[in-house]
């Protein structure tokens, strides 16, 4: 474009519906629970079909790229493209997530003590429970 004018883009979707957005977390869980539901590895086209969300193909390739790089989903070649299936369940791919934000972190005693002491009684006493479990699993 000339006269450094940028194009409107717009946020909404084409049809110009007002279709609120769906967070990047929420397609991702969307196309793992797709991946779950197959039979074995499938192409990225038998994805965009159960979306039924009139999601692009490229959108499609996009978010299952972006779980490879998490270690969510993994590929083979098919022909000219891959074939996918999950690597985790959608649990699996939070747990991912939050140890992504983890790494990210300089100081991680500092988030995780920010962290628990944040949770819930509940919740607190389930973490305890599960770290107990894991530390008898490690003695064995």
């Amino acid at each position: 474009m000339r006269g450094g004018a940028l194009p409107n883009r717009s946020h909404k979707p084409a049809s110009g519906s007002s279709a609120p957005r769906r967070g990047q977390g929420e397609l991702e869980a969307q196309v793992l629970t797709a991946l779950h539901s197959a039979q074995g590895p499938v192409s990225a086209a038998w994805v965009q079909e159960r979306l039924d969300s009139g999601l692009a193909y490229t959108t499609v390739v996009t978010i299952l790229s972006r779980l490879l790089a998490k270690g969510a989903v993994t590929r083979e070649r098919a022909g000219r493209s891959f074939d996918w299936q999950p690597a985790v369940d959608p649990a699996g791919l939070a747990a991912l997530r939050m140890q992504r934000v983890l790494d990210g972190e300089a100081d991680r005693e500092a988030v995780l003590t920010s962290f628990v002491t944040a949770l819930p009684p509940g919740d607190e006493q389930l973490l305890r429970d599960l770290l107990g479990e894991a530390e008898s699993e490690a003695e064995d």
